[in-house]
């Protein structure tokens, strides 16, 4: 992953190498650039602003999850969806040391924290497409919300995690994964319980061609 030699990977890079020995707050864009090579026109070709090298990077991690995700139809989706998981913190792997900084960084800085926010929920949309889980609907907005809620808890645990092969970071997120599914299932059934109750209170629509019943004849007046 960044292995090319395009000026946006070049920046990404450079970005991150400077997080590995400094504060996030602290790195100017003129220093990325310089890092990089690359002048603050090329940088500012490639980012609106600085929080956009942190989004650049959450996008990167996407493809390369998608490029090695399993997709065997043997495979049951929470494994595939596990796989995805360990996917993505292998591929963070060399990254962690500067990401440790950033998070500590970002996490005093909500509105900073907050523009990653919607990359941060289409890379577990993109991850639940790659396990090959429907997405679509008030459903998949609910798997994608709590996805984005397992991987951030998850995450941090990987930040601190030392065991061979990210083990204790595989059993944490297979817990919660467990436990997402269960709470998905109770949502989908009360869902389904309000859906139906919703319909006991809509009107039918007559069918198209049907014709309207007559009306009641009038009553007849007195005497007549």
């Amino acid at each position: 992953m960044l292995n090319d030699f395009t000026n946006r990977s070049r920046a990404i890079r450079a970005a991150f190498e400077l997080a590995e020995t400094k504060p996030w707050h602290d790195i100017a864009l003129a220093e990325i650039a310089a890092k990089a090579g690359l002048s603050l026109s090329d940088l500012r070709a490639e980012f609106d602003r600085k929080a956009d090298l942190l989004t650049g990077f959450q996008k990167e991690v996407d493809r390369a999850v998608l490029d090695r995700a399993t997709s065997g139809e043997d495979v049951s989706p929470k494994d595939r969806l596990l796989d995805a998981m360990m996917i993505r913190f292998e591929v963070m792997a060399p990254y962690r040391g500067a990401l440790k900084r950033i998070v500590k960084d970002i996490s005093c800085r909500p509105s900073e924290a907050g523009q990653l926010l919607p990359t941060a929920l289409a890379s577990q949309y993109w991850m639940l497409a790659a396990a090959k889980i429907p997405v679509s609907g008030p459903q998949g907005a609910m798997k994608v919300a709590g996805l984005a809620g397992v991987q951030g808890q998850s995450f941090r645990y990987w930040l601190e995690d030392d065991s061979p092969g990210f083990e204790r970071t595989m059993a944490f997120i297979d817990r919660r994964l467990d436990k997402g599914e269960r709470l998905l299932h109770k949502a989908e059934d009360a869902c389904c319980r309000l859906k139906s109750l919703a319909c006991c209170f809509v009107p039918k629509r007559k069918a198209k061609g049907e014709t309207p019943a007559p009306d009641a004849p009038a009553p007849e007046p007195e005497g007549a």
